[in-house]
């Protein structure tokens, strides 16, 4: 018997006991465990607890999630990041809207053709919400598998994502599938994890994972490294009038497609407000800041000034205070130029 076929039971035994409570695993409806794994992917689980409730508020049903403006949406989804997450989810709420009449997929197929559902969220939500048999590869399952079988395939590789779900298709608990994808997921996360030393003493198969056992558990799993990103330098500009802030609408295609930004340009100061038909009449240098994308790096000076009229540029707006907390999406990566405006209108965002 190899390693993985001994870790069902001492796995579900474990996460019986350990299991962190959260909100979708209370009550996992197709609905609430697809949202929350979109909400998951690229982002941790603490950061996501307060958005999940926030947007279930607003949309607490699939037909809800079809039926919400875009600008609400956008603004609900600000600081989690990957906005074509959201935009995905919408598209394929109102898909399920309109050919299964509000009642999420339960065919496997069906689920796995939604915009912006992969693999692993189809394996997801069918074994968590419907009791399929089906694998869920997440990238704590592929650390976990590859120490337990002592596996030095690459984890980034679709070949290894693949020989993983075949390997987990023949143990999956036909009875407990997404109990057995859950505990999985959660040894990765907790215990198995993927900076700092593992804790292999809490692991339930600590007595059979070949990793331990060879003494090769900080070299395993191994992935290829990454391709450096490009840094790119760009100048933001915080340009008030009054007691507003102008924004504007970045192109519906590329990075942040559709967001609303402070005002930028690449490179420093090679495009002031003025070639944008903008006058100011103080400006001054208020901050440095650094944002991290996938394939890209901007590097960013922050500069702030007053308009002196209130003319902006076709499809600027000017913003206040509440405008900016609640109406304008703005993402994560103007966070410093977020806080700065936050503290010129009326104390904050």
């Amino acid at each position: 018997m190899d390693a993985l076929e001994l870790l069902p039971i001492p796995l579900l035994e474990w996460f019986r006991d350990n299991a962190r409570r959260l909100p979708w695993r209370d009550d996992p409806t197709p609905y609430h465990v697809w949202l929350s794994e979109i909400m998951l992917q690229q982002t941790r689980v603490a950061a996501v607890l307060g958005y999940y409730r926030r947007f279930l508020d607003e949309a607490p049903d699939i037909a809800a999630l079809a039926a919400l403006a875009g600008e609400r949406l956008m603004k609900l989804w600000q600081g989690l990041g990957y906005y074509s997450r959201a935009r995905n989810l919408q598209k394929a709420a109102r898909i399920i809207v309109e050919e299964y009449g509000g009642a999420f997929p339960a065919d496997y197929a069906a689920v796995r053709a939604l915009p912006g559902v992969g693999d692993y969220t189809a394996g997801a939500v069918c074994s968590i919400a419907f009791g399929q048999p089906v694998p869920a590869v997440d990238g704590n399952v592929l650390r976990v598998y590859a120490r337990i079988c002592g596996d030095d395939g690459d984890i980034a590789s679709p070949q290894m994502k693949k020989k993983v779900a075949q390997a987990l298709e023949k143990v999956i608990p036909v009875n407990w599938p997404g109990a057995f994808n859950q505990a999985l997921m959660e040894l990765g996360a907790t215990v198995c994890l993927p900076n700092g030393a593992p804790l292999c003493g809490q692991c339930p198969a600590k007595g059979f994972c070949a990793a331990l056992a060879q003494g090769r558990v900080g070299e395993l799993p191994v992935k290829a490294p990454k391709k450096s990103r490009r840094v790119e330098e760009r100048t933001v500009w915080v340009i008030f009038h009054e007691n507003t802030v102008a924004l504007r609408r970045r192109p519906d295609r590329g990075l942040l497609a559709g967001l609303w930004e402070f005002p930028s340009h690449e490179g420093h100061g090679a495009s002031p407000p003025e070639a944008w038909g903008i006058e100011i009449v103080r400006r001054e240098c208020a901050a440095r800041a650094r944002h991290i994308f996938t394939h890209v790096e901007w590097h960013m000076t922050i500069l702030c000034g007053e308009a002196e009229s209130d003319g902006l540029p076709e499809g600027w707006v000017w913003a206040d205070g509440t405008e900016l907390r609640e109406k304008y999406a703005v993402p994560n990566a103007f966070a410093g130029a977020l806080q700065l405006a936050g503290v010129r209108l009326n104390g904050g965002t």
